[in-house]
């Protein structure tokens, strides 16, 4: 509740998490809320415009333009949030072994994340991708697959940080067991850096399935999802721009609500970055003894 409470101090976080939550809901709910079945082909009304029926008009097919974007949703938001949270508990499993054990775990761990770090990320979730095929499940291993040891590496750092404090080692006399200090006394504090790391690499993750969908290698038709539905109305983008229209704004309005989002979660949950970002908003406010009164040019 006060991590909430700190978010919604911040207008601008707020926001961004009433519209990713909103987001998330939409997709969950969509076969509750869609006014006509996504994949309902209906020639007479291909290419129509916007009308009481159809808000946001009919594709080169005749499918309800809204229809299909709160379906896409769901592969382009809600699984690539379930890949996420696989990716980071296979991360943290293996980053909080190598930050607080050390030694020889240590080094295991870590020469394979610079294995897996050595190549270019979009580049190999590419090559996964064409090796296993086109889909959404092979996207999503793909990034599993990749993005795991980045995750390990950023959570070992921040594990680092705390393993040798006085309060850990105290711990360990009073013989508490390594989970129960991992768990208790050094997740809570390294908390910030695996939230906001989590939080930046969600708005990446997005961006990733809708451009492998727009190049044909993610979610295969008659399945809706943004950068397919910006592939299928390439074609007529000059004649219907309109068509690109919704799944490209709904591309970068989440994006950037997810990014302003792990912004304002990064000073939630530091309460040095709210602190200094409250006295310098005091600060410009404030006129020096020596200038009250005069005129400053």
């Amino acid at each position: 509740m006060k991590l909430l409470q700190r978010l919604m101090k911040d207008k601008l976080a707020a926001t961004s998490l009433c519209v990713v939550a909103a987001t998330l809901l939409i997709g969950l709910c969509a076969p509750l809320i869609v006014p006509h079945p996504p994949n309902e082909v209906n020639m007479e009304l291909r290419f129509s415009g916007a009308s009481w029926g159809y808000w946001l008009g009919n594709d080169h097919l005749g499918r309800c333009i809204l229809s299909r974007l709160i379906y896409g949703i769901r592969p382009s938001v809600l699984w690539v949030l379930a890949a996420l949270g696989a990716t980071a508990i296979i991360g943290a499993i293996l980053g909080f072994a190598a930050g607080y054990f050390r030694g020889k775990t240590d080094a295991v761990i870590m020469r394979i994340c610079d294995v897996m770090l050595s190549f270019p990320g979009y580049v190999m979730t590419l090559a996964i991708v064409g090796i296993m095929g086109a889909g959404l499940t092979n996207i999503l291993l793909a990034f599993v697959m990749m993005k795991w040891a980045w995750f390990a590496r950023v959570f070992r750092t921040a594990v680092m940080q705390y393993a040798d404090a006085d309060y850990v080692k105290f711990a360990k006399v009073l013989g508490i067991g390594h989970i129960g200090i991992m768990t208790r006394h050094i997740a809570p504090i390294a908390l910030p850096e695996i939230a906001v790391i989590s939080s930046g690499a969600f708005g990446s993750m997005i961006l990733q399935i809708s451009g492998l969908s727009f190049l044909g290698l993610g979610i295969q038709a008659p399945h809706a999802e943004w950068g397919m539905m910006m592939n299928e109305a390439r074609s007529v983008m000059f004649t219907r721009p309109e068509l690109m229209l919704g799944p490209g704004l709904a591309i970068i309005i989440l994006v950037s609500a997810v990014n302003f989002l792990s912004d304002g979660l990064q000073k939630a949950l530091d309460p040095k970055l709210m602190l200094s970002g409250k006295r310098a908003t005091a600060g410009a406010g404030v006129i020096p003894p020596g200038l009250r009164g005069k005129e400053v040019a």
